[in-house]
């Protein structure tokens, strides 16, 4: 489930905006006109279960607006009544009570719509066509529940109901005319638009209600909506323009001098800088919040992750010097949900320390926190904390302790249904039993662990962001432990099925992480289904110790084979065969490199290959793989391009995959060869599009005519199979530094990923293949290749063609003309066409290296 504060703004209640739960909107708790009351005291308990909402405090307040409820009830007074059940729902909704949080939205929405002064009718000027009440303050109410019922849906997995009712909220709120609620609805709305993978709608909102904050006077509400804006912005992977936005939020707080809106718009920067990886200034403003006087709470917080931050970079000594400040500010802060994430957050780094004295204050720590949680009566916070000091007691190797923590703790997160916390557990609990020897009772645990990251998949980018959470320390050791032990000794069939799609997950629980959302939609086929007589499909499995090779060939059982080389060896042979293969000449470790990996990979398979001749060898790469060419492993006297056809999967599924040769080939290109927004010129490209016009007919972009808007109405308009892209671009490990250059601006992969998609939209033909020619993966990424993945999986083309690096020269140009001349040969798939392309560079005495063949690598169909 997604929860808590930091993900949804419940529009009535939250008003607390912490940087680092990055809540995104804006506090109404005194904006919806009360209906008068003769009675002052009912006004106090309501305001008093507010703050207690507020302060992380939900059981309170609970048991104060249930008899707020009921005073209500007893006077007929429907509409506070139905206010105060939409409060009840939101308040359920953090303590993970959901069938209670449902059943009190649902009274809320019953009052509402049965009353009769509420009055409903539709409005014809709304986009919805549902109807609403038609005066002012019906309407106010109606919009919170409303708001409510889509933080519910949203929180139990139904996007897109969440979508559509967080819709309904907006057009309310423009009925009335009151942009600030507008804002906090669209906020919403964002955040759903990008859970469902609609890149390009969630922008094209956020911009709107930055349309909407530039034209209202600079307020303290205005800085806090810019924070909030800056904040989700951020949790998107927008960083750019979240400093910016952030940068607008500080400037109005300073220059109105507001400095709890200062403190917290400084952390929020922090928290961008960390993101960017610039670590001094991310220091330096986390240390100007503690100088600060902010509250104890927000000291803490930017002391918590200033502390964090150091022990990531290899500051220990510096990291330990503010222990004893954060334990003083810890003592400071009255008990609250937010102070027993904090708890937390400081016991995970002691745990990082190390050492017997840490490991003990941590547990003093923790079990503070979980007196705090359990006198809340808060259970997710009660299952974090129990779990948490289970990892304590195995980190010390207190086997029956740390097991009956984390079973408590998996209870806890079972019954109250929240997955993202139960996950955690599971995989604890089998690395303990593991550790005693019960290997099979850990498969069990791992491979509940392993379905339980299936049912979240995209949720974990929304995970807590109080707690420390990393996705290759939280999410990627799960999956390879639970392959490690699959593994071991002589695995089943079924245990090779099972590490397969092990590790196929993680491959797109990566493009997951790395897009922010579910990555694979549409109709996939598995590659089982259509493999052929002429093909083999390789896994490489990078584990700690060893490498495991699984390898399916038609018609058979799955073969395995072990190599006995740990992951570092593996990692730095690949990292220096990589850096000569992009040598101009080929030097002769190069050779005995390319025969190291070859011998891992194919040698134990020879004899097997041979027997079944396939023409095409599928890899589905793992880790560090991805960045090499598989074409250019040796075996001592040919390169593996010269005897195979080779191509990528990016896992054990494919989009729709069909034969090109059934297709009317056309191409639409667009490049650039003048320098362009810092890029240089790229000399050869005039060259490549006219090898490509020589062969297939063409449409032409070229300079000012390739710009985004002039490629996306292309895309649209033409039916053409084939798109060539010759520009500039890069493939990194991150999403925003993932792009192709276009004449107006850098296209980024999800802008990208958006554009080609419309093709789908207007047209039944299909993008089959996408060629980015003159891309590169990132210098010093070491998963740049992430970033390859991430456009082959999302373009939505069945077919990329990349390079590994860019080559802008002649060879470049001839090998482009070479493919396609192989391509229109009907009798040849695209992986075989791709195969003559390298082979007539490779034999022409100026580009035999394999500087300028082996770059070049199909991912997705290869038919």
């Amino acid at each position: 489930m997604r929860q808590g504060k930091a993900e949804i703004f419940p529009i009535s209640i939250v008003s607390v905006f912490s940087s680092t739960q990055q809540s995104f909107a804006l506090s109404e708790t005194t904006a919806i006109p009360a209906i008068k009351l003769s009675e002052i005291n009912i006004n106090q308990l309501v305001k008093q279960a507010l703050d207690y909402y507020q302060n992380g405090q939900f059981a309170q307040a609970i048991a104060l607006w249930k008899q707020a409820a009921n005073t209500y009830q007893n006077r007929g007074d429907r509409f506070n009544q139905a206010l105060i059940f939409s409060y009840l729902s939101l308040a359920h909704q953090q303590l993970s009570e959901w069938s209670e949080a449902k059943n009190a939205i649902a009274q809320s929405l019953n009052l509402i719509q049965n009353s009769k002064q509420a009055n409903f009718a539709i409005n014809s000027s709304a986009s919805s066509s549902k109807p609403t009440p038609t005066n002012h303050n019906s309407k106010l109410i109606f919009a919170h529940a409303l708001n409510t019922q889509g933080n519910l849906q949203f929180a139990l997995g139904q996007t897109e109901a969440a979508l559509t009712t967080w819709k309904q909220v907006t057009d309310i709120y423009k009925q009335i005319k009151d942009e600030n609620r507008i804002i906090g609805s669209l906020i919403n709305q964002a955040q759903a638009q990008q859970a469902l993978g609609l890149f390009l709608q969630a922008r094209k909102t956020l911009n709107e209600i930055e349309n909407i904050l530039r034209s209202q006077p600079n307020s303290q509400l205005k800085s806090m909506s810019l924070r909030s804006l800056g904040n989700i912005r951020l949790l998107v992977g927008d960083i750019e323009n979240s400093q910016r936005v952030l940068q607008q939020s500080l400037a109005i707080a300073e220059e109105l001098k507001l400095p709890q809106d200062i403190d917290a718009t400084l952390l929020s920067l922090a928290n961008v800088f960390r993101a960017q990886k610039d670590s001094k200034t991310a220091l330096s403003y986390y240390q100007k919040v503690v100088t600060s006087n902010a509250s104890p709470l927000t000291q803490t917080q930017a002391q918590l992750n200033q502390l964090s931050l150091l022990l990531d970079i290899g500051k220990r000594e510096e990291a330990q010097s503010l222990i004893l400040n954060i334990q003083s500010l810890l003592e400071k802060i009255p008990p609250s949900r937010s102070t027993i994430y904090a708890r937390i957050n400081f016991a995970q780094s002691l745990q990082k320390i190390g050492n017997q004295e840490q490991n003990h204050q941590a547990a003093k720590t923790l079990a503070t926190a979980l007196e705090q949680a359990k006198s809340l009566r808060d259970r997710p916070a009660e299952a974090y904390t129990l779990g948490y000091l289970g990892g304590i007691y195995e980190q010390t190797q207190q086997w029956l302790e740390a097991q009956q923590l984390t079973e408590q703790a998996l209870l806890i997160a079972q019954a109250i249904n929240s997955p993202e916390i139960a996950y955690q557990w599971q995989w604890q609990l089998g690395r303990i039993l593991k550790a005693q020897g019960h290997i099979e009772a850990a498969i069990q645990v791992y491979e509940t662990a392993f379905k339980t990251l299936q049912s979240i998949r995209s949720d974990l980018v929304a995970t807590n962001p109080d707690l420390q959470f990393s996705f290759r320390e939280s999410v990627e050791p799960v999956y390879r432990q639970f392959v490690d032990l699959l593994l071991q000794k002589s695995p089943t069939q079924d245990n090779l099925k099972q590490a397969r799609e092990a590790i196929e997950s993680l491959q797109l629980a990566e493009l997951d992480n790395f897009f922010r959302t579910a990555c694979l939609e549409g109709q996939s086929v598995a590659i089982d289904q259509i493999q052929q007589t002429e093909s083999a499909v390789i896994y490489p499995i990078i584990l700690t110790d060893r490498l495991e090779i699984i390898v399916s060939l038609p018609g058979q059982p799955l073969r395995h084979y072990t190599a006995s080389v740990s992951q570092k060896e593996v990692e730095d042979t690949l990292e220096q065969l990589r850096f000569n293969l992009e040598k101009p000449f080929t030097p002769p470790e190069s050779k005995l490199l390319g025969k190291q990996v070859y011998e891992w990979l194919i040698s134990p398979i020879e004899a097997a290959l041979k027997a079944q001749l396939p023409k095409t060898l599928v890899f589905v790469l793992d880790g560090s793989f991805r960045n090499v060419p598989m074409a250019a492993l040796y075996d001592g006297k040919q390169y593996l391009i010269e005897r195979y056809s080779i191509a990528l999967a990016p896992g054990l599924r494919l989009l729709n995959p069909q034969p090109l040769q059934q297709q009317k080939l056309g191409v639409l290109a667009a490049g650039l060869t003048e320098e362009r927004n810092g890029f240089s010129a790229l000399s050869n490209v005039n060259l490549e599009l006219k090898e490509i016009q020589a062969e297939l007919k063409s449409q032409i972009l070229l300079n000012q005519n390739f710009t985004s808007s002039t490629l996306q109405k292309q895309i649209e308009a033409l039916p053409f199979p084939i798109v060539h892209l010759a520009t500039h671009g890069q493939f990194s490990s991150n999403a925003n530094e993932t792009f192709v250059l276009a004449w107006d601006k850098k296209i980024d992969v999800n802008e990208l990923s958006a554009l080609l998609r419309k093709r789908d939209e207007v047209r039944e033909e299909a993008i089959e293949l996408l060629v980015l020619s003159a891309c590169e993966t990132a210098a010093g990424d070491k998963r740049a290749a992430l970033g390859l993945a991430g456009v082959a999986v999302r373009a939505g083309a069945r077919s990329t063609l990349a390079s590994l690096w860019s080559l802008d020269d002649e060879s470049g140009a001839q090998f482009m003309g070479y493919f396609y001349r192989a391509l229109s040969d009907r009798k040849l798939s695209k992986a075989e066409a791709l195969r003559q392309a390298q082979l007539t560079l490779l034999r022409d005495p100026n580009f035999r290296h394999p500087r300028y063949w082996a770059p070049y690598v199909l991912v997705g169909n290869w038919l």
